[in-house]
């Protein structure tokens, strides 16, 4: 049977999801803990790699098995096998046809930034610190030319493996808000997209960031996008910042 999975996890102490020799990973813990239950080795299949740190509140994961299960007892059994910084929130059984990668449509990512001198610890492993002050006005007319597709080499690393580094992002919203229970304003971008390249978010939030405190402007962003000189773009925002949020699936 082919079985969908809805993942959270806390990427704080984890390598990344993609299995790797002798480091922690998410897709290292849940074929670990599903391989119990199969009483074989697994292959869990992701939406797609998060990296080092960065959490998920919404990824995907789809998973053959042999053996038969009830949706219910399946994630309570692979929880029962996890640790506590990774759940499997939902279980349900997919068409065969259906792939947790291949099968996507489109992501939805949510980078969350203090815009404060003091930083909650209640924030601090979910939230990038930002003490200074930012224009929001500038940086949502960035987040406005973003949003199209566009060759986002600049904003990408130079080691990505894609044939084409053209990616339609449909959606990118930038929300302020002040949290009394933190005394902290904090800004939310959510960004939507067919496909990213590895590290594309968090390089668009770190360039807009230094759009926001006047370090660069639209016009080197628009040459940067033009161009595709990484040199132009802005600093990768930090890991830690970062959440998948949403997968969607027809």
């Amino acid at each position: 049977m082919n079985f969908k999975l809805l993942i959270q996890y806390d990427g704080t102490d984890f390598h990344g999801w993609q299995v790797q020799e002798k480091q922690r990973t998410v897709q290292g813990e849940l074929e670990r803990a599903i391989s119990i239950l199969e009483d074989a080795p697994v292959h869990v299949a992701g939406s797609g790699r998060t990296d080092a740190g960065v959490h998920a509140e919404g990824q995907v994961a789809s998973v053959i098995l042999k053996r038969e299960f009830d949706c219910g007892k399946l994630r309570a059994a692979i929880n029962g096998n996890l640790p506590r910084d990774v759940r499997v929130m939902e279980v349900t059984v997919a068409p065969d046809d259906f792939h947790a990668r291949f099968s996507a449509k489109r992501k939805t990512y949510l980078y969350r930034v203090v815009n404060s001198r003091v930083l909650s610890p209640f924030l601090a492993r979910f939230a990038h610190q930002e003490g200074r002050l930012l224009n929001i006005a500038a940086m949502q007319e960035v987040a406005n030319f973003f949003t199209d597709t566009h060759d986002w080499t600049a904003f990408s690393s130079i080691h990505s493996d894609s044939e084409t580094r053209v990616r339609t992002i449909t959606e990118f919203t930038i929300l302020e808000k002040f949290e009394e229970r933190f005394g902290a304003k904090v800004i939310e971008f959510q960004i939507t997209g067919e496909g990213f390249l590895r590290y594309m978010v968090r390089s668009m939030v770190g360039t807009i960031l230094e759009v926001g405190r006047g370090e660069k402007d639209f016009d080197t962003i628009r040459t940067a996008i033009a161009s595709g000189r990484r040199e132009l773009a802005g600093t990768t925002a930090p890991a830690h910042g970062l959440t998948l949020i949403r997968v969607d699936y027809d």
